[in-house]
């Protein structure tokens, strides 16, 4: 067995050999035979390996075996040690860097935290070597399917885990990358996308947003039909499926970022108006915190905008007309019927995504409400909207007067955050009414919805100045009116009043979808997510060819 000072012995005679070391691999040998020697001599050996490893080219295969062995040692100290020693050894031979990235990925599923932070540290430094060897590393062990025993499933998935977020954070560090580089990550992307679980899908679309080229419209577009692909829109639409609901909304969002003028969410725009509108109130959700409707109705809204040319437009515009009626029923007939019944429910929340989507596409199809023959529809809208919107009006009057004074702190405080984007809701919804209340209905009002951030609300003015407004000051409520049954217009002062919403009754159950991103080991089992096929017995979240 080689000894201490064997091994200092043969350190020297290579360090003083200097760019002649080579001579002398009988010496380097014996470090590889301290390999199995005790604890000292293993934590010799890896430094006086990765030292004098580019002096001995017919020995290297036997060193990055022994490298590999000793990153696997049963003592942590000599484990740490080795993944210490390895940057050193790529600094001297660039061209083994996609080799020890590959090592040192598999090393992530310790449960060390220490340890887990010397191999990441240790994954950093080959970045700043050749960034792309490391990539080649790091992507060929994410590529790498499980096809073992199930207890080996888990450790894969927690390496996969780790190390895709390891990349997101680097990549974004980096920033700006040379192009061959992004092209590299968007083609071992696609690969890596054909078989993911939920958090993967999730964490592999962050990394592609970040990059650069996603600043050319073809990259937005490329990224758009990825998703689109995962989403298999191509496949019957199972309401009842949580999972199948779960993946939809999680595309969808994956893909939001990347719409514009130029990038069209037509593609979801339509599935949504075909499969699932007309199913909306039998979707299940995978969180029954989570008012699944009303996310779905908040995904549906924010990539209307962008739809694009849609065939068959009427048809579809009057699917999402048929659910915004759904939302916003007729007033009571009379008086004694309107005090004798319960207080309707109205679902503001979900009439301002509906009003909104049906806005943006019937822009495109102004006939839908001004042709003659649709002359009864655009009659009953107008009494529906009408109602609505006097609603509205009423809390929006009373969350003024709650916020009276209010700035600064107070504002910040969570009842009045949810005022104020209750104050953004019924807002949007007055706006939206109006336009649609002028002769013929119009389309050019452009909001901000509710539960977007805008800039920061101004403190409200005081009730006195709400009653009394100083002269050439504005009515913080206006009217709206339309001509009723007998052709008279309507008066506001002499209209019966309606029933007062509850106080923070638009918001309580609203749901919050951020919930469905939880991280950590927990989040990557399936999550109850529907796997399109099988490769290698890993049952993943979207399995996919692109």
């Amino acid at each position: 067995m080689t000894t201490v000072e064997e091994l200092y012995k043969a350190f020297g005679l290579l360090a003083d050999a200097k760019d002649k070391a080579g001579e002398h691999e009988a010496e380097f040998r014996l470090f590889l035979a301290a390999s199995k020697g005790n604890v000292g001599e293993k934590r010799l050996a890896s430094q006086f390996i990765c030292r004098f490893f580019k002096y001995f080219p017919t020995a290297q295969d036997d060193a990055i075996n022994v490298l590999f062995e000793l990153c696997e040692d049963s003592d942590a100290n000599i484990r740490k040690q080795a993944v210490k020693d390895i940057p050193s050894l790529c600094r001297t031979c660039p061209d083994k860097v996609s080799r020890f990235a590959d090592a040192l990925s598999m090393l992530l599923g310790t449960e060390d935290v220490h340890e887990l932070s010397g191999i990441q540290g240790s994954l950093y430094s080959l970045f700043s070597i050749n960034i792309k060897s490391a990539l080649e590393g790091i992507f060929s062990r994410l590529l790498q399917t499980s096809e073992d025993e199930e207890s080996s499933d888990e450790v894969m998935g927690l390496i996969r885990e780790r190390l895709l977020r390891f990349l997101v954070v680097k990549i974004k560090q980096i920033g700006d990358l040379e192009k061959d580089v992004e092209d590299f990550i968007m083609e071992q992307s696609k690969k890596l996308l054909e078989d993911v679980t939920k958090d993967e899908f999730i964490a592999v679309m962050d990394l592609l947003r970040s990059l650069k080229t996603m600043a050319t419209v073809q990259s937005r577009q490329q990224l758009v039909e990825m998703v689109v692909d995962q989403a298999a829109l191509d496949e019957p639409f199972e309401a009842s499926d949580p999972d199948c609901v779960d993946r939809l909304l999680h595309c969808i969002k994956s893909a939001s970022p990347m719409f514009s003028k130029n990038v069209h969410s037509k593609p979801f725009v339509v599935y949504i108006c075909d499969h699932v509108l007309p199913v909306l109130k039998d979707l299940a959700s995978p969180d029954e915190d989570t008012n699944i409707q009303l996310e779905v109705l908040k995904t549906f809204a924010e990539i209307s905008e962008f739809a694009g040319d849609i065939d068959k437009l009427e048809k579809r515009v009057n699917t999402v007309f048929t659910a915004l009626l759904d939302y916003m029923p007729l007033p009571p007939s009379d008086e004694k019927e309107e005090l004798a019944t319960e207080e309707p429910k109205l679902n503001f929340s979900q009439v301002e995504c509906l009003l909104f989507s049906f806005h943006q596409l019937a822009r495109k199809c102004p006939g839908f409400l001004t042709d003659e023959s649709n002359s009864e529809r655009l009659k009953d809208l107008r009494v529906r909207l009408q109602y609505i919107a006097r609603g509205s009006q009423i809390c929006i009057k009373r969350l003024k007067e709650a916020l009276v004074g209010k700035s600064g702190d107070a504002l910040k405080a969570e009842e009045n955050k949810k005022r104020i984007v209750a104050l953004k809701l019924f807002t949007n919804i007055t706006l939206l009414v109006k336009d649609l209340m002028h002769n013929p209905p119009s389309y050019k009002v452009t909001i901000t919805l509710s539960w977007r951030p805008t800039r920061e609300i101004k403190p409200v003015e005081s009730s006195e100045n709400l009653k009394n407004p100083s002269p050439g000051q504005k009515r913080n409520i206006t009217p709206i009116t339309y001509d009723d049954a007998n052709g008279k217009k309507s008066n506001p002062k002499q209209a019966r009043t309606l029933y007062q919403p509850p106080s923070g009754k638009f918001s309580d159950k609203a749901g919050s979808y951020t919930n469905y991103n939880r991280g950590g080991r927990g989040g990557r089992a399936r999550g109850g997510f529907r796997g399109r096929g099988q490769r290698g017995g890993r049952g993943g979240f979207y399995q996919n060819k692109l």
